[in-house]
């Protein structure tokens, strides 16, 4: 009965380790993707640069919107701009993170693997002994 569970182990172990790598391999090409996607912007400074966006279109937003609202005004170029900016770069840091959850994804996956192979050869040689 050890040796059956043990086998169930280390196929899982195995099944873990393999997706571990599946998790490893896509975060790595979405990282790149993002990168591309955001060129010349640097992955690195997407954070900077929403908070920028973010104070200068909360300023905006504190002066048209009330404009807008009451249909007074329509929205500004600048208003506009500073939106599409705030929204892209907020969905850039968005993805930027599930890259980042991803990866560590597939390393939790590799370790637990690991750990499961281990333990399932250990319970199938112990049988054997």
């Amino acid at each position: 009965m050890k040796r059956l569970i043990g086998m169930v182990v280390a196929i899982i172990g195995v099944a873990s380790l393999v997706m571990g790598i599946v998790f490893i391999i896509q975060s790595n090409s979405g990282k790149k993707q993002i990168a591309d996607d955001i060129a010349p912007l640097e992955i690195s400074e997407v954070n900077a640069r929403y908070d920028m966006i973010t104070a200068a279109n909360a300023k905006l937003i504190a002066i048209e919107e009330p404009k807008i609202q009451t249909q007074q005004a329509a929205p500004s170029t600048m208003y506009d701009y500073l939106t599409a900016q705030r929204v892209g770069l907020g969905l850039a840091r968005t993805n930027i993170g599930l890259v980042g959850f991803t990866m560590m994804n597939g390393v939790m996956d590799i370790i637990l693997g690991v750990g499961l192979l281990m333990v399932g050869i250990v319970f199938i040689s112990k049988e054997k002994a």
